[in-house]
């Protein structure tokens, strides 16, 4: 097998082999990473999302199966953190541990997802299990924290199961003195159909103050938020840090939405952006240009 001297491989083909047979370079890898923290930032933050896919969520815009080869997923992550000024990523395990031996983690901050069990489109969405990392296995790591998606439905009983959950996530991260990113949202199934949610700056409000008060300590929390309308209002909600997410590239105008992002971060608890499909899946598929546009609005 060819490795470079740091034990990273070049190629796809070498990624499965290094899971074959020696699965325990993943955890030494891990372990000797050059890491940065959020602390070494300018005090804004430029991550990657792509933890889509392990919800079932494979497509993007009108390409419902635009995630789903992991090969083209992995180029895309990799294109994108290359571009300068992007900080760090957001995902599950299996892309992580792929970039990881990739040696496309180095220096990056790393954010692990952390409930995947909601899959889109089922009938127990809403309860969003905590199916992916848990707060001791970022800790091993060496990762930075770990996101929960926590959505709300007043009419569905299993969001009380997901608060509880949510909850001793929050804890048990901080307790390892790890960020917990809370994503909110209240939720709702209009006729009994799809979940959609509330995003209105009165749901994004109230769904702020539920979250924030989740968990044994706030030390550790942040928020992870849509870019609304009237977001100096809903950022008065809280105090926490807050990152906002990429939005919907089915419907969103690039421009209007890098602008809608631009008002979020006049706010100065809002800290960054954390942008997936958005940005790794444009529509003229030119992704370096998307995320240095995207760094240089931030920047």
């Amino acid at each position: 097998m060819i490795t470079t001297g740091t034990g990273f491989v070049s190629t796809y083909e070498e990624v499965t082999r290094v899971r074959l047979e020696d699965p325990g370079r993943i955890a030494r890898l891990a372990a000797t990473r050059r890491r940065r923290t959020v602390a070494d930032t300018d005090g804004t933050m430029m991550v990657i999302a792509a933890d889509h896919p392990a919800r079932g969520a494979l497509g993007v815009g009108s390409r419902p199966q635009a995630m789903a080869s992991r090969l083209e997923l992995l180029d895309r992550m990799r294109e994108a953190l290359a571009v300068p000024g992007v900080d760090g990523v957001l995902g599950t395990a299996d892309i992580l541990e792929d970039l990881l031996l990739l040696g496309a983690l180095e220096d990056k901050i790393v954010f692990a997802s952390m409930n995947r069990g909601g899959l889109q489109g089922s009938s127990w969405e809403i309860e969003d299990r905590f199916t992916a990392y848990d707060a001791s296995a970022i800790a091993a790591s060496g990762f930075d924290g770990g996101k929960m998606l926590t959505r709300i439905d007043l009419d569905d009983d299993r969001t009380s199961f997901m608060l509880e959950a949510s909850a001793q996530a929050v804890t048990d991260l901080a307790r390892h003195e790890l960020i917990a990113m809370v994503e909110p949202f209240l939720s709702s199934r209009p006729g009994g159909g799809k979940i959609v949610n509330d995003l209105t700056p009165e749901g994004v409000i109230t769904s702020i103050h539920i979250a924030q008060g989740l968990g044994a300590t706030s030390a550790y929390t942040w928020l992870k938020l849509p870019a609304v309308e009237d977001m100096e209002r809903v950022m008065d909600a809280t105090t926490l840090p807050t990152l906002i997410l990429g939005g919907d590239p089915a419907n969103d105008d690039p421009d209007l939405l890098r602008a809608t992002w631009k008002r979020a971060l006049a706010r100065p608890n809002v800290r960054g952006l954390v942008v997936g499909r958005t940005l790794l899946y444009p529509a003229d598929d030119d992704v370096t240009a998307a995320v240095s546009a995207s760094v240089d609005m931030l920047r």
